[in-house]
């Protein structure tokens, strides 16, 4: 079961301010009552909660997500685990994160190559 969810290429973040739990739960792999889950589990998790109690995700909250999502399901870092790498200085210098913003950062990229191009013709 790990192996079929840990080989999945996770789409590029948008380029909003603000997710629902819904969009993070697909930008992310993950479904919503887990990610509810893992924000009572993970400190560094807290989306902004407004009316209703509705969350409010930043990127930087869908950063961490990936990132705990790798640990948990690709590394086969237990909860406790993952939440002391987290804490961790070893988290700044996680090369797995590193290569993760490279593939966004590269996936938005060739957005916008995609859309100068577009443009020109």
């Amino acid at each position: 079961m790990l192996e079929a969810s840990s080989s999945i290429e996770l789409p590029a973040i948008p380029g909003k301010r603000y997710f629902t739990i819904g969009e993070v739960s697909d930008l992310c792999a993950v479904k919503p009552h887990v990610l509810r889950y893992w924000e009572q589990e993970f400190p560094q998790l807290k989306p902004l909660k407004r009316r209703g109690n509705r969350r409010y995700y930043q990127r930087h909250d869908v950063i961490l997500i990936r990132q705990i999502r790798s640990l948990l399901y690709e590394l086969g870092f237990t909860i406790g685990g993952a939440r002391q790498r987290l804490s961790g200085d070893e988290a700044k210098d996680d090369s797995n994160q590193s290569q993760q913003i490279i593939r966004q950062l590269r996936a938005e990229l060739e957005e916008v190559l995609d859309l100068l191009r577009r443009n020109r013709l």
